[in-house]
């Protein structure tokens, strides 16, 4: 049987991914925030896909223990594991801090990725051929990282918070192709394109309806937006690439400072001594 997991898979291009990859025997394992919504969507993705089985698992993944806590309780569950989809983020236009002192959009849309793979890496060394599918985006093109500002904690800017955390997720999947090199595991990370969903409907005020009429506008639908995320975790041909970035189901070239391999292994340095007590 193979097993998948789609973190953030509760709305959006995550619930569409994670409803595409249901296919007969195969496990789907969904990730939400809120309990009676991820069951829900259990519910109603095993009914639409009856050949493949759906758990839910809940967590919120801006939390570092909380990441830990679901990296450790699927090792527990899984043989093995075939796919890993870091999905799960966010938009906050405002400064915000976990309990733990991290900055919000850095521990949900790049430390959450981290420590999760860092946890889910042994089971996806025992299935055939492991994937890691990273959700970055096209959001990286208007960032470069400042090491001394990593978390934005000088003069905090929503979309510079934002668009670094993308920079993170491509340098995060580079530099972790390079340490799989030779193995059985890919690392791949993608644009979904300016999606119709949630996203940043978290936030209040005039960012909040700025972000709905544009997505009204000018966005693609879920279905479109899921379509490379699932041609990563599933197609024949993109098994055979690793440490790449892709759009609209085809390599890309990401910026150039997605490219700096100097600063993917500083920021994998970084991110190691932060997360070091979530990591196992």
């Amino acid at each position: 049987m193979r097993h998948i997991l789609v973190t953030g898979a509760t709305d959006g291009i995550g619930k569409v991914t994670a409803r595409e990859l249901g296919a007969e025997g195969t496990s789907v394992w969904i990730v939400g925030r809120n309990a009676e919504k991820t069951a829900a969507v259990v519910r109603e993705l095993t009914a639409l896909k009856p050949g493949a089985t759906y758990h839910g698992l809940v967590a919120d993944l801006a939390r570092p223990p909380e990441v830990s806590r679901l990296g450790r309780e699927l090792l527990d569950k899984l043989p093995h594991l075939d796919v890993l989809v870091n999905n799960a983020g966010a938009f906050f236009s405002t400064f915000e801090q976990t309990p733990e002192g991290f900055e919000r959009t850095f521990a949900l849309n790049h430390l959450n990725y981290f420590i999760l793979t860092h946890h889910l890496l042994p089971a996806l060394k025992k299935a055939p051929k492991g994937r890691v599918v990273s959700v970055a985006s096209d959001a990286h093109r208007m960032a470069k990282l400042d090491f001394d500002n990593l978390q934005g904690e000088h003069g905090y800017k929503g979309w510079t918070a934002y668009g670094r955390s993308k920079l993170c997720n491509i340098l995060f999947t580079r530099e972790l192709a390079r340490r799989l090199a030779g193995g059985t595991v890919t690392a791949n990370s993608l644009h979904p394109g300016f999606v119709a969903s949630k996203f940043g409907h978290n936030n209040v005020g005039a960012m909040n309806h700025l972000l709905k009429f544009s997505q009204k506008i000018f966005a693609i639908d879920e279905n479109a937006g899921a379509k490379t995320s699932i041609y990563l975790a599933s197609s024949a041909e993109a098994g055979k690439f690793s440490g790449q970035y892709f759009s609209r189901c085809k390599p890309s070239t990401p910026t150039l400072a997605a490219q700096d391999d100097s600063a993917a292994l500083r920021l994998w340095t970084i991110s190691e001594q932060i997360a070091a007590p979530y990591l196992p």
